[in-house]
């Protein structure tokens, strides 16, 4: 069974996705906040990763990143600096020196934000961040293409949309997935062998998505639930 280390993990999605990976994997979870409810195959250490010691703590020993930690919004440019420009250098070095090759990247639709909701956009589009927070993100993708290229590690970046139960607004139509399709996305990024850098978008077989997901469906996605 894999060790597989999620960062972020008291966050929304990592406690949508835990449930999800468990029985598959064992899960080193980590946080600045405490999770305490923990399950079979769940373990726990409290990490601040804009700390490159406390990074390199975390990393060590495990086969995989899936990175969900950082700001998750809009913030002053300090915080979106030191949570998720610093925090995730950090991380991927760390991963990089621990010899974690596989390395799953949490980026989400606001790395390309201002394309208009009228038009269908895949992965190869150039980036178009609508916040500080997409800035970060768009940073994220590139220093992951970087480690791909220049170091062979083994990068998926996953444009999130809403992981949610349900669509909770008519936005939220086009870009919402569930627990258990995201966390196909993330056994693929895990798993498949063929991964070298690849973007996919983080979606359910929505009617009105926005983005065009034919590369998550290359690598073998099958999503098993739609918004509508």
């Amino acid at each position: 069974m894999k060790a597989i280390l999620m960062t972020g993990a008291a966050g929304r999605i990592g406690t949508f996705l835990r449930p999800e990976l468990r029985s598959t994997y064992r899960l080193r979870l980590s946080d600045i906040a405490p999770v305490s409810d923990l399950q079979a195959n769940e373990t726990f250490v409290a990490a601040d990763m804009s700390r490159l010691d406390e990074a390199l703590a975390i990393t060590a020993g495990v086969d995989a990143v899936v990175h969900f930690g950082g700001q998750s919004g809009e913030h002053d440019w300090e915080h979106i600096l030191n949570a998720n420009i610093d925090g995730f250098y950090n991380t991927l070095e760390a991963a990089r020196r621990n010899g974690a090759k596989r390395f799953l990247v949490a980026t989400p639709n606001h790395a390309v934000g201002f394309y208009r909701c009228d038009q269908t956009i895949d992965h190869t589009v150039y980036p178009k961040p609508d916040s500080r927070y997409g800035v970060s993100k768009v940073f994220n993708e590139a220093l992951a293409s970087l480690y791909a290229d220049r170091y062979g590690m083994e990068m998926s970046c996953v444009r999130i949309g809403n992981v949610n139960h349900a669509p909770i607004d008519r936005r939220r139509l086009a870009i919402w997935i569930s627990g258990r399709d995201m966390a196909q996305l993330v056994t693929i990024g895990i798993e498949h062998p063929d991964v070298h850098f690849e973007i996919v978008y983080g979606i359910s077989d929505n009617a009105r998505a926005w983005f065009d997901n034919r590369n998550a469906y290359r690598l073998g996605y099958r999503p098993q639930d739609r918004s509508e």
